[in-house]
């Protein structure tokens, strides 16, 4: 019981840090600015963990390939969409998509939906897009590459945090990430008003 409350608390102050995602765009340029920039935003940590989540939901029911093919196609989609950025193609609706993208992950999770991995690679695929235009676009005109191979490094360690998370509580109870689904979406909400 003990070790369920201390991983419910270290997940809940995770999720409740301060959103300082957006540094100063001079900072930006660096392996180490690239790679703490998805973790120290609330919206950045929410989605990235929810991927590794669904993930493994989607992996415990028998298509295992989809713990590396789900992250995969969200850093691949993330990459393209930065690049986009860099190269001037705008996208619309950058900031209501990666909110829409915590919520609608949160809710994928908290609903275990179980896709097909080629549809949820699809999924995670589309609001990737818009959180590496997002990267992109506040570069400014810092070094792009060690940023941008930061941020990746980044997220596929929180996506591999999710995978072991959902894992390794679905040895207790697989309602356990189903709850975690529901605080993600919750929070995307919150974020929302914030």
């Amino acid at each position: 019981m003990l070790k369920r409350l201390s991983l419910a608390a270290a997940i809940l102050a995770a999720a409740t840090a301060p959103a300082f995602a957006h540094l100063d765009p001079a900072a930006h340029g660096s392996f180490l600015a690239g790679f703490s920039h998805p973790l120290f935003g609330a919206d950045h940590i929410l989605v990235m963990v929810a991927v590794g989540l669904w993930a493994a939901q989607i992996a415990s029911g028998g298509s295992r390939n989809a713990l590396w093919i789900i992250p995969l196609a969200f850093v691949g989609t993330m990459a393209a969409g930065f690049l986009l950025a860099l190269g001037g193609a705008g996208l619309p609706f950058v900031e209501p998509a990666i909110l829409a993208s915590v919520i609608g992950l949160g809710l994928l999770v908290a609903t275990a939906v179980k896709l097909p991995v080629s549809a949820a690679a699809a999924v995670v695929g589309v609001f990737a897009l818009f959180h590496g235009h997002a990267h992109g676009g506040e570069l400014g005109a810092a070094g792009a590459l060690q940023f941008g191979i930061g941020f990746m490094i980044a997220t596929a360690f929180l996506h591999a945090a999710g995978i072991a998370l959902g894992l390794g509580i679905a040895r207790f109870s697989p309602y356990i990430a189903r709850i975690l689904g529901a605080g993600t979406a919750l929070l995307g909400l919150s974020l929302a008003f914030a």
